[in-house]
């Protein structure tokens, strides 16, 4: 009969190869950075910042400017690294915490968008936007802000 300090370490072990197992599993991908049109009146904003725009907790900047997330493709690689790296949050967290918030009335995720290429086409529709891609994306009409 195993006793309940066998089992507990038992459930450590299987628990600890469960995580290292999803950290394996996690895709590669190359560099996040957060853009901007080039002309955009956003100058600057702080990780904290960035997250609570694209959480919807933050429409508008200290100066007034109106600021609207643009958001990859729900299971892009790209979207999955950067929320895990401004938020924290997992792809599975973060459609928790979007279903909490629609269904309690309280926001609406970001507009999803299929490309990097179309994430810069659309800073350029409004010069509040902001989106992330991956490095190699940007050219002269975006600036990256981080």
């Amino acid at each position: 009969m195993k006793t309940a300090g066998a089992i507990r370490r038992a459930r450590l072990c299987a628990l600890s190869l469960a995580i290292l197992l999803s950290v394996v599993a996690l895709p590669v991908t190359a560099e996040v950075v957060v853009v901007v049109a080039a002309n955009s009146p956003i100058k600057q904003l702080s990780d904290n910042e960035i997250a609570d725009v694209f959480l919807g907790k933050l429409t508008r900047l200290p100066d007034g400017t109106s600021v609207v997330p643009l958001d990859q493709a729900e299971g892009s690689a790209t979207r999955a690294g950067f929320y895990l790296k401004f938020t924290g949050k997992s792809p599975a967290q973060l459609k928790a915490f979007w279903s909490k918030a629609i269904f309690t009335g309280r926001g609406r995720p970001p507009r999803a968008l299929t490309s990097d290429a179309e994430i810069i086409r659309a800073l350029h529709e409004n010069p509040g936007a902001i989106g992330y891609v991956e490095r190699a994306s940007v050219g002269a009409s975006a600036r990256i802000l981080r």
